[in-house]
């Protein structure tokens, strides 16, 4: 199944994008059993697949008593040695080590001398594959979205770095993945080739790996 399934009270989701209109809805309606948490069997699983269906799901943080909670709206798939786009492309390294691993590892590593890069590794043990995660909408009202448009902002906001780094997704390690019940239809979801990565050639490059979940030109009249 790929999910681990637990109760909590009914929680008010409030997704504050812009300068838009919010929605509120009882995550407890959209799911009649509860907030469910990813396991690696999730994961383990072809890595364009994978991207595609995080999508919608929730990423969850905890620092302290403090939860914070985003639904995913934009990842990038680096799948497999033939991927010129990936950082396991040429060989395997102590940088990109935990891509060989266990589906459901965090792969993190340090960008443009800024920035860290939330990344999940998929797939079978020994085949170097993983996600970005690109961009997330926060669910509390408070929350300000220019805080989480882009990788580098998210991961600043949330406090992912490279302590995190080829850890398991789960609570000990203070970040894992939900599904809280929310299904975006195939047909609202962009799907493009992969953001900055022209060194990969003219094939690689094009490869249709990202998918985009545009929240605000979904969410006129409609609660998620």
């Amino acid at each position: 199944m790929g999910v681990s399934v637990w109760r909590r009270p009914a929680c008010d989701i409030v997704f504050n994008v812009g300068d838009t209109a919010t929605y509120i809805h009882r995550a407890s309606r959209r799911t009649s059993t509860g907030r469910k948490k990813l396991t690696a069997a999730f994961f383990t699983r072809a890595t364009v697949t994978v991207a595609r269906e995080l999508v919608g799901k929730f990423l969850v943080r905890k620092m302290g008593r403090r939860e914070i909670a985003a639904m995913i709206t934009e990842t990038e798939a680096y799948d497999g040695f033939r991927d010129k786009a990936s950082h396991a492309h040429r060989r395997r390294t102590a940088r990109n080590e935990v891509m060989f691993g266990e589906a459901g590892r965090i792969y993190v590593y340090f960008t443009y001398g800024m920035h860290w890069m939330l990344n999940i590794v998929t797939g079978k043990r020994g085949y170097p594959a993983a996600i970005l995660i690109r961009g997330v909408a926060p669910v509390r009202r408070e929350s300000d979205i220019r805080r989480f448009d882009g990788p580098g902002k998210l991961t600043r906001a949330l406090k992912i770095g490279k302590k995190l780094n080829a850890k398991k997704l789960g609570f000990k390690t203070g970040l894992w993945i939900e599904d809280r019940g929310i299904k975006i239809k195939t047909r609202d979801i962009q799907r493009t080739p992969r953001i900055g990565i022209r060194y990969a050639g003219p094939v690689w490059s094009k490869k249709p790996y990202r998918f985009v979940y545009p929240v605000d030109k979904h969410r006129q009249g409609r609660s998620f």
